[in-house]
């Protein structure tokens, strides 16, 4: 199966997503994947297709101010949880997906589930992969210090920060010829080093997981929760606590598995996800 790239235009804000379709008529919902940071929706590419293999279409975008969507300077776009959900909402209209399953992971994957706790009425499920979820949850200081004044400015102009924050997130070394579209992005403009220091700066952490961890009590559509269990950033204890809170929720527990499990383990993913997407839709 195919993994195809786009650009879309949506209020003056320019999109970059990759997407896998299916062969011929389908009646599943399609999927919508998030990335957190520092990533870029090149952490779906092993996932995209195998959803489309089994009927699915799979949506990856990049956010705004990620990978090779438009980066725009912080006076015009704010890069608050606000500002992407807005805009995310556009994104949503303009490809005409009126209900879809959501996958998230990481830091920027909470806007997702933000997006969806405003939004209840378009998803149908939602799978979550080592994202914050809690008031207990922190910004790591991997992350945090790319935010420090001064010496933020400077470190988010490293094309190497994309190295060091996946593999010392992942724990496991990442292909070099993958790395290289991570790096991309840095090597070819100042402006995405601007929206990473903007977003961190702007993530309102603990105002959104108060958003999140109060508002997922009440929420009845199925969440399928997969946690790489040596994440060095986010605790299991997080995502138990969470799955004991929620009224329809499973927590699968993957060893041996970082911050960042579909970049590696795509494989082991795909064994609960695929069946969640199909179970849940079909209800």
């Amino acid at each position: 199966m195919s993994l195809t790239e786009h650009k879309i235009t949506v209020d003056s804000l320019e999109w970059f997503y990759r997407e896998s379709s299916p062969i011929g008529r389908t009646d599943l919902l399609p999927v919508v994947l998030l990335h957190g940071l520092v990533s870029q929706s090149y952490s779906w590419r092993n996932i995209l297709p195998a959803l489309a293999n089994q009927g699915t279409r799979a949506i990856a975008p990049d956010w705004i101010g990620y990978g090779f969507s438009q980066m725009p300077e912080k006076r015009d776009f704010a890069y608050t949880p606000d500002a992407f959900i807005t805009a995310l909402e556009g994104f949503i209209q303009a490809l005409e997906i009126e209900r879809f399953s959501l996958v998230v992971q990481g830091f920027l994957g909470s806007v997702g589930l933000q997006y969806a706790l405003r939004h209840p009425e378009q998803i149908a499920n939602i799978a979550i992969l080592n994202t914050p979820i809690s008031t207990t949850a922190k910004l790591p200081w991997k992350i945090k210090q790319m935010g420090l004044p001064l010496a933020g400015e400077v470190m988010t102009q490293d094309p190497l920060l994309v190295d060091r924050t996946l593999e010392g997130g992942s724990r496991y070394r990442i292909e070099d010829k993958d790395l290289d579209v991570y790096r991309k992005p840095f090597l070819k403009t100042s402006a995405v080093g601007r929206a990473l220091l903007a977003s961190i700066r702007n993530l309102q952490l603990e105002q959104a997981m108060t958003e999140i961890e109060s508002g997922f009590k009440q929420w009845q559509q199925p969440i399928l929760i997969q946690w790489g269990m040596i994440d060095p950033w986010l605790s299991i204890d997080i995502a138990q606590n969470f799955a004991d809170s929620v009224p329809n929720a499973e927590l699968i527990k993957l060893n041996n598995v970082g911050h960042y499990p579909q970049e590696h383990y795509h494989k082991t993913i795909l064994e609960d996800l695929l069946p969640f997407i199909r179970r849940s839709q079909s209800n």
